[in-house]
C-alpha cells in the first residue's frame, strides 16, 4: 500500500499555529524597537550631556555660555588633558567638570599647569579623590544637600549674588587668605584660594548654579557669571574616558581595574531583576507544575460528552494521529474477545490479523492499514477511517 504523506499534527504545528503562538511576542518586540528608535530620535540633537555648555536641556549649561558670549567672554569646550593644559594662561578661566574622573597622573599634570598660569581654575564638585591634589591644603568633608544658602563671606562675587543654590561637596581648609562661602553646618561649599602666580582656584561644591533650569533662580546667574567671566576666555574641560593621557602611566591604579570594576553601578541588582523576571515568565509559560493528580469529579459526566470534549481538543490541535490511534486501539480491544484472541495479544498484528482474516473475507480491504496503518492525511480521511472500523466491527459481530 502506498504510504500516506505525513500531515500536520500536535507534534508538528502548522504555520498558522506557530504564528498564533508567537505573534504576541513579536508584537512586543516591535513595540520595544519602535519605542527605542523614537526615544533616541527625541533625545538626539541638542542634548550633549550634563554640565555641557553645548546642551540646551535642563542639566546642560548652554544658557550661561551664551550669556558670557554676549558679554565678550569666549567659551571653548575641550575633552583632553593636553588641550586643557595648553589653554591655561592669565587671560583664561579653566572650568573642570567632575575632576574626580581624572587619574592621579592627570591631576598632577593639571595642577602643575594651573598653579603657574596666573589664571582662574574652577573645580566643579571636586571630592576626596581629587581635591587634595588639585587644591593643596583643602580637604573634602561629607557632602550636604543642595539648597538655597546665604554667602556669609566677604567674597565680592558672592555678596553681590546673594542667596544661591549651593551645597554638595563641603571643604575644610586653613590656608590663609581663603574665602569660604555658602556654608552648611559650618563648612563652606564654595572656596576661593589665591595661587602664588596671581591666579586663583575656586572650588564649587555643586554644579546646580550652572544648569539651564536653575540659572534664573535666586542669585545663581549672578554668581555663575562672576565666577566664570573674570577673564576674557573660558575653557570648559569635560574629562573623557577616551583621553590617551588617562592610560599613559602604567602604574596608575585605574589601569589595574578588574572586569567587575569596569561594569556600571547597579549591574548586580539589574541582573537579579532580570533573573526574577525570567523565572516569572517561565512559570507563566509552564504547562503544568508537578505530576498530574487524579481527583473525584464534583459531578457525573456522560461518556458521550467526554468523547466529544476530547474530540474537540484533538481537532483544535489537528491531532489526527492521536485520534486515529485511539479509534484503532478501541476497535482492536473489542474485536479480540470476539475472535478468541487474548487481551495481551489484542494489539499484536501477528495475532490479531490472522484471526480477522479467518473470520471474514478481506476482499479489497487492507486490514493491516485499517487496524495498524498511518495517521489520516485530513479530517475527511479520519471520518472515513472511523466508518471503516465501525463496519469491520459490525461485520465481525454478525458473522
Amino acid at each position: 500500500m502506498t504510504g500516506v504523506a505525513p500531515s500536520s499534527t500536535s507534534m508538528s504545528p502548522t504555520g498558522r499555529q506557530v504564528w498564533t503562538r508567537t505573534r504576541g511576542l513579536l508584537l512586543a518586540l516591535v513595540i520595544l524597537l519602535v519605542a527605542g528608535i523614537t526615544l533616541a530620535a527625541l533625545q538626539s540633537g541638542d542634548q550633549h550631556g550634563r554640565l555641557d555648555p553645548r546642551s540646551a536641556d535642563g542639566l546642560g549649561s548652554r544658557a550661561v555660555a551664551e550669556i558670557l558670549e554676549d558679554g565678550g567672554v569666549s567659551t571653548r569646550v575641550v575633552t583632553t588633558l593636553d588641550e586643557a593644559t595648553a589653554a591655561t594662561d592669565m587671560n583664561t578661566t579653566l572650568l573642570v567638570a567632575t575632576p574626580d574622573l581624572l587619574t592621579d597622573s592627570q591631576q598632577e599634570t593639571l595642577r602643575a599647569a594651573t598653579a603657574t598660569s596666573g589664571g582662574r581654575t574652577v573645580l566643579v564638585s571636586a571630592g576626596a579623590a581629587s581635591v587634595e591634589t588639585l587644591a593643596p591644603g583643602v580637604r573634602a568633608d561629607t557632602p550636604a544637600p543642595v539648597a538655597a544658602r546665604a554667602p556669609q563671606c566677604s567674597l565680592p562675587a558672592a555678596r553681590r549674588a546673594g542667596d544661591a543654590d549651593l551645597g554638595g561637596e563641603r571643604y575644610v581648609t586653613k590656608t590663609p587668605g581663603t574665602d569660604a562661602c555658602y556654608p552648611s553646618e559650618g563648612l563652606p561649599s564654595l572656596v576661593r584660594i589665591d595661587d602664588s602666580e596671581g591666579g586663583d582656584t575656586v572650588l564649587l561644591g555643586a554644579a546646580d548654579i550652572l544648569y539651564n533650569d536653575r540659572l534664573d533662580q535666586r542669585g545663581n546667574a549672578s554668581l555663575a557669571l562672576q565666577l566664570l567671566g573674570s577673564r576674557p576666555h573660558l575653557v570648559w574641560y569635560l574629562p573623557s574616558l577616551t583621553d590617551g593621557s588617562a592610560t599613559q602611566d602604567g602604574t596608575d591604579s585605574d589601569t589595574d581595574s578588574t572586569f567587575f570594576d569596569l561594569m556600571p553601578s547597579g549591574w548586580l541588582w539589574g541582573t537579579l531583576q532580570l533573573t526574577f523576571a525570567a523565572a516569572l515568565a517561565a512559570i507563566w509559560r509552564a504547562r503544568r507544575l508537578g505530576p498530574l493528580v487524579t481527583e473525584r469529579l464534583p459531578v457525573a459526566i456522560r461518556a458521550s460528552e467526554s468523547t466529544q470534549g476530547r474530540a474537540r481538543l484533538y481537532r483544535k490541535v489537528n491531532a489526527r494521529d492521536r485520534a486515529a490511534t485511539a479509534l484503532r486501539s478501541a476497535t482492536r480491544t473489542r474485536l479480540a474477545p470476539l475472535l478468541g484472541v487474548s487481551a495481551a495479544d489484542a494489539h499484536s498484528p501477528e495475532a490479531l490479523l490472522p484471526a480477522v482474516s479467518a473470520r471474514l473475507t478481506a476482499g479489497d480491504r487492507d486490514l493491516t492499514a485499517l487496524l495498524f496503518g498511518p495517521a489520516p492525511a485530513d479530517d475527511t480521511a479520519l471520518v472515513h477511517l472511523a466508518d471503516q472500523l465501525d463496519a469491520l466491527e459490525r461485520e465481525v459481530r454478525t458473522s
